[in-house]
């Protein structure tokens, strides 16, 4: 029963992080490419690569793997933006946004996997 209590406390400071951060990105770069959900990703994609790979307790890697990392990164709205980019005509963008998820994503999760070791 104790893990819910580290996956909730986790979930709560990644939301407000991932606020935190889509809205500081969104402020200081104002473009149709959804940087700071982007941005928001790969972080986390790095960092649960680490977060698998480096050995931490249970209780911790559940704080911030599940909860932390579940919340601070959000596979739904990055596919709710693609979509809306080809709403808007904006096919190339959605494309290009996509495409850097999905690659750059694998990359920094290797990447983060690797430190981890």
């Amino acid at each position: 029963m104790a893990e819910i209590g580290w996956i909730a406390a986790g979930g709560f400071l990644g939301a407000m992080a991932r606020y935190a951060m889509v809205a500081f990105v969104s402020a200081r770069w104002p473009t149709r490419l959804p940087l700071g959900t982007l941005l928001v990703n790969l972080i986390g994609s790095f960092l649960l690569g680490w977060i698998a790979s480096s050995g931490l307790n249970e209780q911790i890697a559940f704080f911030l793997g599940t909860g932390f990392m579940g919340a601070f990164t959000t596979f739904s709205t990055f596919k709710l933006e693609s979509v809306n980019l080809f709403r808007w005509g904006e096919g190339k963008t959605s494309l290009l946004y996509m495409g850097m998820t999905y690659l750059l994503g694998i990359g920094a999760a290797w990447l983060g996997f690797g430190v981890g070791m």
